[in-house]
């Protein structure tokens, strides 16, 4: 397969993104965009040069792609990524994977069935500042990640556990290498009827803790990710996607002194380099980085520490406990 024939379902605010870059992108070759919304998908269409559909199986019949980006609401991944794999379309699917942890079985199941690739939107594995750190961290003993800002209408569906503090969760399930033994997570709704602001800890068998907090209602927007190993110290700053180091040395008549680096490395789009590699393993027909197998893992984990937020009062509603 030299060229990938390409598409969107779901052209909202990132889905209009995916096909941007889909236009722009070698190897990939945008054959149209799918949204309910005609007139959006028309707009978006007309800009890209593009056919627009409003019916996702008249896009499958006509376009025939040969891989699909799933940017619908989490409610309607299930349906959506049952039927384009049922005609033998390579999928990527927009975080969290599917509503519920048995949906996304159904789809390992069906992408193995069918020998499909099957790649999980988690965007911040791609930031330049996480590849760079991929490659430094080797024993965290202590992670700690927070991820804030003010508040947003755009997301209805989910409270902030589906929408934020699972790209955390996906990562530092990819940095500890160690099953997790124990979890608590705390929740409260503040601007909606689904948890705006939460808390979490994992800490894991080999030892290693982890600390989330995430928050859609904080002014001040924060995206850090610090990791303490037993001789240094990062931090990624995602929005900059800078990486700060700190360590020890032995200093001839001064004894032990920090010392502060900053690598630098390409900082590039994080969107851009995961739509390469969607593109790239469609073509050679090998596993994503992010695999389905890590989507549904973090979604496991998430529904988990909701199941807690839940538990901590008869019902999350407004006045549960932080």
């Amino acid at each position: 397969m030299n060229t990938v024939r390409v598409g969107v379902v779901g052209v909202g605010h990132l889905g209009v993104h995916h096909a941007r870059v889909y236009s722009e992108i070698l190897g990939a070759n945008l054959v149209g965009v799918v949204d309910v919304d005609e007139e959006r998908a028309h707009n978006v269409a007309e800009n890209l040069g593009v056919p627009a559909y409003s019916n996702l199986e008249r896009f499958l019949d006509e376009a025939r792609p040969d891989a699909l980006s799933v940017v619908v609401p989490t409610v309607k991944h299930f349906e959506v990524a049952r039927k384009a794999m049922g005609r033998g379309v390579n999928l990527l699917i927009e975080k969290p994977v599917t509503a519920r942890t048995d949906e996304a079985e159904e789809l390992l199941r069906i992408a193995s069935d069918h020998n499909l690739v099957l790649q999980v939107g988690h965007i911040e594995r791609f930031n330049s500042a996480v590849q760079q750190i991929r490659e430094m961290v080797s024993d965290p003993i202590f992670i700690q990640s927070r991820r804030m800002g003010p508040f947003s209408s755009r997301i209805a569906d989910v409270g902030v556990v589906l929408d934020l503090m699972i790209h955390d969760v996906d990562i530092i399930l990819s940095l500890v290498r160690s099953e997790i033994a124990d979890m608590s997570a705390m929740g409260r709704c503040v601007r909606t009827n689904n948890e705006d602001i939460a808390s979490a800890q994992i800490r894991f068998a080999n030892g290693a803790v982890a600390h989330i907090l995430v928050s859609r209602v904080t002014e001040k927007r924060m995206r850090t990710l610090e990791i303490t190993e037993p001789e240094r110290y990062l931090m990624v700053n995602y929005e900059t996607q800078d990486v700060t180091l700190h360590h020890c040395v032995q200093s001839p008549g001064r004894g032990m002194v920090e010392v502060v680096e900053h690598p630098v490395f390409p900082k590039l789009e994080p969107l851009k380099l995961e739509l390469q590699d969607f593109i790239r393993c469609v073509r050679e027909g090998v596993e994503p980085l992010v695999s389905l197998r890590d989507g549904k893992r973090a979604l496991e984990v998430c529904v988990a520490m909701l199941r807690q937020i839940h538990g901590e009062g008869a019902a999350l509603g407004r006045s549960a406990a932080m």
